[in-house]
């Protein structure tokens, strides 16, 4: 996904404040707990399948360091960062272990700049991709299951469950095309920028860093991409209206 460059401090300071506002919110508001411990699998597939889609687009692209360094898997104890996780659990976004490619090993059918845009986009679209199938699983449960299950607490959880990770999918592949490094979508667009643009971008790099800590710090982040996550959503259960 992405990989920090600025000190970590910052990073376990945020983190701390986080998880004691949570937990002040866990005291006063018991039902929290439960939504946490819900989201749990789907952070994990989130995650997961996230990194995997790098790893194997960039193998696809003829890049062996990511099965090389064994993460051409689905095991979630491969993929996890323990920071990025708690993020994720904790803010709503987050990231996974940095999955590392070699783009000078990619295909020369395309230039080393779109093949890592593919790789880069390969993450995003697999949890887009995700939250699709999850949204057709909840609609077929919904469907053909029956009031009494879906209403029952087993069918709750289970419901729970599978729209957290439909939501979670979603804002983490949003996110993550945010044209900001270290985010995916930095790499993303660079096929598309003019050279001075992209020469530019390239020497400010630091300066995109610091705005990327910024809107996160302050929540602009979730601003920014609460439209979209909504269109998206939107978008999903739409199609899957359409197909159930």
């Amino acid at each position: 996904m992405f990989n920090f460059s600025f000190d970590r401090r910052i990073i376990y300071i945020i983190i701390a404040i986080m998880v004691l506002s949570t937990v002040v919110n866990y005291i006063s508001n018991p039902g929290a707990l439960f939504g946490l411990l819900v989201s749990i699998p789907g952070v994990l597939i989130a995650i997961t399948f996230h990194e995997f889609a790098h790893g194997f687009a960039a193998y696809k692209l003829g890049d062996n360091t990511a099965k090389n360094e064994g993460r051409l898997s689905l095991n979630p104890l491969d993929h996890l960062d323990p920071i990025g996780t708690l993020m994720l659990l904790f803010a709503g976004f987050g990231w996974g272990k940095p999955v590392h490619v070699n783009p000078m090993n990619y295909t020369r059918k395309m230039s080393m700049e779109k093949g890592e845009a593919i790789v880069s986009v390969a993450g995003p679209l697999m949890n887009i991709l995700l939250a699709f199938v999850f949204a057709i699983i909840y609609a077929l449960i919904y469907k053909f299951a029956g009031l009494e299950f879906i209403e029952s607490t087993v069918g709750y959880i289970i419901m729970m469950l599978i729209s957290y990770t439909i939501s979670i999918n979603i804002g983490l592949g949003v996110f993550n095309l945010i044209p900001l490094p270290p985010l995916d979508g930095s790499k993303i667009i660079m096929p598309f920028l003019p050279y001075n643009a992209k020469q530019w971008f390239r020497n400010n790099e630091y300066i995109f860093y610091i705005v990327f800590v910024v809107i996160w710090i302050t929540g602009i982040a979730g601003w920014i991409i609460s439209p979209a996550i909504t269109a998206i959503s939107n978008g999903i259960m739409n199609l899957v209206g359409l197909i159930i």
